[in-house]
């Protein structure tokens, strides 16, 4: 077997386990419930498509599938950076604590002062609004 024909194989084999990585991504990501978990499906799934181009490049001896690959690569991190901006919320949630027993003691955010709890409310609890 010559260098050429085990390199050949060796690509075969990783361009298939790459089909089956996508495949389970394709499925990870139809099938998981949250807006986070999805957004990294989509990212990984962009990765490994990235690399099977990539791959394919040095399999057929195309350089243009590269820039394609980089392209691509652009534009799913362009994606991805719209869809966390627009879907994942900017800040923490912060527990709400309704009496003093279920505050923890010494944070910034339990006790407002000694025996004094913060009301829980729409506003997530402190005077003015402020999160």
């Amino acid at each position: 077997m010559s260098v050429e024909a085990a390199y050949r194989v060796l690509y075969l084999v990783v361009l298939l386990a790459f089909c089956i990585m996508i495949g389970i991504m394709l499925i990870r990501s139809v099938l998981t419930r949250g807006v986070c978990e999805k957004i990294v499906c989509v990212n990984m799934l962009s990765t490994m498509v990235i690399c099977t181009i990539a791959i394919l490049s040095r399999m057929l001896d195309e350089a243009y599938l590269l820039d394609v690959a980089l392209i691509y690569a652009m534009i799913s991190f362009i994606g991805v950076m719209m869809l966390s901006t627009t879907h994942i919320p900017p800040g923490p949630k912060r527990p709400r604590f309704s009496s003093e027993e279920e505050s923890p003691k010494g944070e910034e955010g339990g006790r407002k002062g000694p025996g004094v709890a913060y009301p829980v409310g729409k506003k997530g609890g402190r005077p003015g609004g402020i999160r």
